[in-house]
């Protein structure tokens, strides 16, 4: 752990207290345990999780700098990433976890219980149905999400989750800055405009990889996000 410690005061700045990094060991230990019985990750190996997991998900922090938001949405959070990593590193930060699967979802919530973590909601469903919910439609602060799909797509499930004013946060690997330009006219349809795109560096990882920033600057229109499946089937 203590390489974590240094990487994540060394690129991006976060000092991880004790506590915190007795969170992400206790993370890190539930997660292998788990990944026995069911495939929560690829990732075997307690390095990689470091890396590839803990110290990606802090690398959304570029995006805000030092106003953290108050209501973050991770879309498609899978065993946590970046959702819970960043609820640990602020512990006020009141959180939702969407993730379709039930294993997966079951796993988060598992995470939330061992490690005390309170204002932290899992919600297994599909993103466009959250999307419609008047309890979370244009409720967040940051939309976050991490290798879920294509912009033109992850637009869809994303935006509609921001407030006015707010951002779609999207980690994406080396395609991120060719996938933000084609996207353009579906994020302005759903109310965002490309702000920037941010390279971002891991220790030992060759892979590029960036945050892709959309600020929230008009409510997005009623019908969208469509019926669960048809952004995937019919991207805009």
């Amino acid at each position: 752990m203590e390489k974590l410690v240094h990487a994540a005061q060394e690129f991006f700045h976060i000092h991880l207290t004790g506590r915190q990094v007795m969170a992400l060991v206790t993370y890190e230990r539930e997660l292998l345990d788990w990944n026995q019985k069911f495939n929560l990750t690829a990732l075997k190996d307690t390095e990689s999780i470091r890396i590839k997991h803990f110290l990606d998900s802090f690398s959304c922090v570029m995006a805000w700098g030092a106003n953290p938001p108050h209501y973050l949405v991770d879309v498609g959070t899978g065993a946590g990433f970046p959702g819970l990593p960043l609820k640990i590193l602020y512990p006020a930060m009141r959180t939702t976890l969407i993730e379709s699967v039930g294993k997966k979802a079951m796993f988060c919530e598992h995470i939330v219980r061992m490690l005390g973590l309170e204002n932290v909601q899992v919600i297994k469903a599909r993103a466009e149905e959250v999307g419609q919910m008047p309890e979370h439609r244009e409720k967040y602060d940051y939309a976050v999400a991490r290798a879920v799909a294509g912009l033109n797509v992850l637009s869809e499930y994303l935006l509609p989750l921001v407030r006015m004013g707010g951002t779609m946060l999207a980690q994406k690997g080396e395609s991120g800055p060719a996938e933000a330009q084609s996207a353009e006219k579906v994020m302005k349809l759903l109310g965002g405009k490309l702000q920037q795109v941010i390279q971002v560096n891991l220790p030992g990882v060759a892979d590029d990889r960036y945050l892709v920033i959309v600020n929230k600057s008009h409510a997005t229109p009623p019908k969208y996000p469509r019926k669960p499946g048809m952004p995937m089937k019919q991207p805009l």
